[in-house]
């Protein structure tokens, strides 16, 4: 758990980014390809942007270039994600990354070292040539694998900064705060966020937050490793669960609505109750309801994070729902 501490002053000075943050989706992007978590919400993007980086031939660069120095573990280099205000867009971002000091890139290797080991090749990230050479290679991954969806993220942030706005219109900052999950609660002055590694405390000292909407950034929000940096929080933006359409034998059980839920809270990690209410085209509130009666009958468990509940499958939801669609298979086999 990442616990963010709030000063009044941090407070007025908390702000949510207007546009995707070109480094920190193309590090997030990346991490997409080191696990299957969230591959149903980017499965389209993965498949062409895969065959993409082949036609372009920079498979090979990805897997043994950017991928060791963006590791989807617990620490990657801060410096290859520069803080938005001083990155307006790709090309200010890789300038700073550019004119980051040969120590500073140095120290932040030694670390990764310690973590998950640092390519050898590497360590001559400290040299200026080395170093254009990388970020050519980043600037040619983001026009492959980010650049084709910028319109989408675009469209995604603003959705979600229209969100964030009435949030702090009807509750002011809190409001927004409090917005913010379901991986984020807010309880004053402090924000606890879900978090991949060890406990830890951020106290932002009067230095604000710059809150990072992420199109690529999955479950877990994601912070800089050292607090001396200008305090960020990247968070994903919500996806629609995709859910395949629920087996016969699953809709004469519950009744085609409630076997669609069901189906809608197996296609990823869970879904919330807005989420479940738009993948199956009915209300909030009848969402709500029907969650609940798959809840009482123990297929479904749900917990509250902030403002939002996420439901996902109970183990007994889980065994009905596979042995449905075991036997769903078994007879349209027989039929074939």
């Amino acid at each position: 758990m990442l616990r963010i501490h709030f000063t009044d002053a941090d407070l007025a000075k908390t702000t949510v980014a207007a546009r995707p943050d070109a480094l920190w989706e193309v590090a997030m992007s990346l991490h997409r390809f080191q696990t299957r978590a969230g591959r149903w919400a980017h499965a389209d993007w993965y498949r062409t942007t895969r065959l993409r980086l082949g036609e372009q031939q920079l498979d090979h660069l990805v897997r043994e270039v950017l991928l060791p120095l963006f590791p989807r573990a617990a620490y990657f280099p801060d410096f290859l994600t520069p803080r938005p205000t001083e990155s307006e867009g790709l090309d200010a971002g890789l300038d700073v990354v550019m004119s980051t000091s040969s120590r500073r890139v140095l120290h932040e290797l030694a670390l990764l070292d310690r973590v998950v080991g640092t390519p050898r090749w590497a360590w001559r990230l400290a040299g200026t040539r080395e170093r254009a050479e990388f970020v050519a290679a980043l600037r040619a991954y983001h026009a492959t694998a980010v650049a084709p969806v910028a319109n989408l993220m675009q469209a995604r942030l603003q959705a979600d900064r229209s969100a964030r706005t009435r949030d702090l219109l009807d509750g002011g900052v809190h409001g927004m705060l409090a917005g913010l999950g379901p991986a984020m609660s807010w309880q004053p002055p402090v924000l606890s966020v879900q978090y991949p590694v060890e406990d830890r405390d951020f106290h932002l000292g009067g230095r604000g937050l710059c809150l990072i909407p992420s199109h690529f950034c999955w479950q877990a929000p994601i912070t800089l490793a050292d607090p001396g940096l200008p305090p960020v929080l990247v968070y994903p933006l919500l996806h629609e669960p995709v859910a395949p359409p629920p087996t016969a034998p699953l809709t004469a059980l519950l009744g085609r609505t409630r076997a669609t839920v069901l189906s809608v809270t197996a296609a990823g990690a869970g879904a919330t109750t807005s989420e479940i209410a738009r993948a199956v085209g009915i209300s909030a509130p009848s969402a709500s309801r029907h969650a609940a009666v798959l809840r009482d009958a123990g297929l479904l468990v749900s917990n509250r994070h902030a403002t939002h509940v996420l439901h996902t499958l109970s183990p007994a939801g889980a065994s009905l729902l596979r042995a449905s669609r075991r036997r769903h298979e078994g007879r349209t086999g027989q039929l074939r």
